[in-house]
């Protein structure tokens, strides 16, 4: 592959050689000293494999440009393209060349045995492998119809192109494909003969980059490095459940771990279509999939959905009446606060109950080395402690905000913020009947009446 790319004009190869590393195996080490921001290695546009180069190969091109119905994603037209060279027997050196050194076999968790995936049973990993699953099985039989079965279907022997080959060639592009936006906006998915050996750290900073104007794809160093160091690139900050899902790894006790909570709202649930409106103003919508995370367990977003889709009409017309105002940025009332958060608690609960193993019994299995260190169950517990460990996170603050909201309703001096809407940044008035709750204004006073009403007379009668 090396003598293949110098010939296409890839710079610093000799500067850089393919090595077994104890931990993260098949990486690259240089030979050379980088400080930190220096080149280190450039693949030409030549050499580089994308969507628009399979389009217009001599033999695949034509046969994907006759493809009916809707256009392949990337990721297939990827996969195809990798699996279409790898299939030749003759042409393509280059590419071929490329292909050949790539794994025979990825860990990435859709090839998990059935055992090995129930170690992370009620994450979000386990159920989103099992749905991808499914998925690979139902793109694969329509790639075959499509496009195997297709005017061009010698180019494509099917005993090269099995459903087992398929989900090689995702993982190949999942795992190895780098993505970059372009000046214009939109972006381009591609794989570097070379660079994509290089393995992830979370310890360099942003280090590839891709050239618009010559198009091809540079490494700089993310660190200094010494010679006979491995260098690194840096993925993102990426959770173990994408890593483990994508890549085939994990990062033990990784800073970026998260869950993916998804909150939903039925069509035909009351007053949705005012409740969309808002959701809409607020960036959500009536299904948001929200990402809890390590430092921030319980993101506001969370609450506005929440505050929203159990707001009654007499809140959702304050809002609509205000829309100065950032749409549930704040409590709308005690008791819808009260409503949500005892929810979130609830659910907090259940989602924790009903991972396989607890977060205690786990970190000591994983202290003990019940599981093969670096093997697939291993690196599942690891994405199941991490979004347990987010999960009871996420718990605790809904349990202390709940605590702070039924302390707060409580008390007998009146509260510092509007009843309705939950703004405290602006002159209240107290309620002229009961004197015991504020209120922004008017609106907000006529809106909160009806859960209001019964409480004030109750205080009001009192107080004659």
């Amino acid at each position: 592959m090396e003598s293949w790319l110098k010939a296409a004009g890839a710079a610093g190869l000799d500067d850089l050689e393919l090595a077994d590393f104890p931990t993260t195996g098949r990486g690259v080490r240089t030979l050379w000293r980088f400080k930190e921001g220096e080149r280190i290695l450039t693949i030409p546009s030549r050499s580089l494999w994308i969507v628009q180069d399979a389009y217009v190969d001599l033999l695949l091109g034509p046969a994907l440009r006759a493809v009916t119905g809707p256009p392949l994603s990337v990721e297939d037209t990827l996969a195809l393209y990798i699996l279409f060279v790898r299939s030749r027997e003759s042409g393509y050196e280059g590419l071929r060349s490329h292909v050949a050194a790539m794994p025979t076999s990825y860990s990435s968790s859709i090839f998990f045995t059935e055992e090995e995936l129930e170690v992370c049973a009620g994450s979000s990993l386990y159920t989103v492998t099992k749905q991808l699953k499914r998925t690979i099985e139902d793109d694969y039989r329509d790639l075959v119809v499509r496009v195997l079965l297709g005017q061009h279907r010698d180019l494509f022997p099917l005993d090269k192109f099995t459903i087992e080959d398929y989900k090689w060639a995702l993982c190949t592009v999942w795992s190895r494909a780098m993505d970059f936006v372009l000046p214009d906006g939109t972006s381009i998915r591609l794989l570097a003969p070379f660079a994509d050996m290089l393995n992830h750290s979370p310890e360099v900073k942003q280090c590839h980059v891709y050239d618009p104007v010559s198009k091809s794809l540079s490494v700089l160093a993310g660190k200094d490095y010494e010679a006979g160091d491995q260098v690194f690139i840096y993925y993102g900050p990426i959770p173990n459940n994408r890593l483990l899902r994508l890549y085939g790894f994990v990062v033990p006790g990784n800073p970026h771990d998260s869950y993916d909570l998804v909150l939903a709202t039925h069509p035909a649930a009351p007053l949705f279509e005012q409740k969309h409106k808002l959701w809409s103003s607020a960036g959500l919508d009536s299904t948001s999939t929200i990402g809890l995370t390590l430092t921030d367990p319980l993101p506001n977003n969370v609450l506005r959905f929440l505050r929203i889709q159990r707001a009654d009409e007499s809140a959702l017309a304050a809002m609509v009446l205000h829309p100065q105002i950032d749409v549930a940025a704040e409590k709308i009332s005690n008791s819808n606060e009260i409503e949500i958060l005892q929810f979130l608690v609830e659910s907090f609960g259940i989602l924790l109950d009903e991972f396989g193993t607890p977060l205690e019994k786990l970190e000591e299995q994983l202290a003990k080395g019940v599981f093969s260190a670096g093997g697939n169950a291993w690196a599942a517990a690891h994405v199941n402690l991490g979004e347990q460990r987010v999960l009871r996170l996420a718990r605790k603050k809904a349990e202390d905000l709940l605590a702070a909201v039924k302390s707060g309703s409580s008390s007998a001096a009146p509260t510092a913020r509007c009843a309705n809407c939950g703004k405290g940044s602006v002159p209240l008035m107290l309620c002229g009947r009961c004197k015991g709750i504020m209120y922004c204004g008017r609106t907000c006073q006529v809106a909160h009446f009806k859960e209001h009403k019964a409480t004030c007379m109750t205080t009001a009668s009192k107080n004659v």
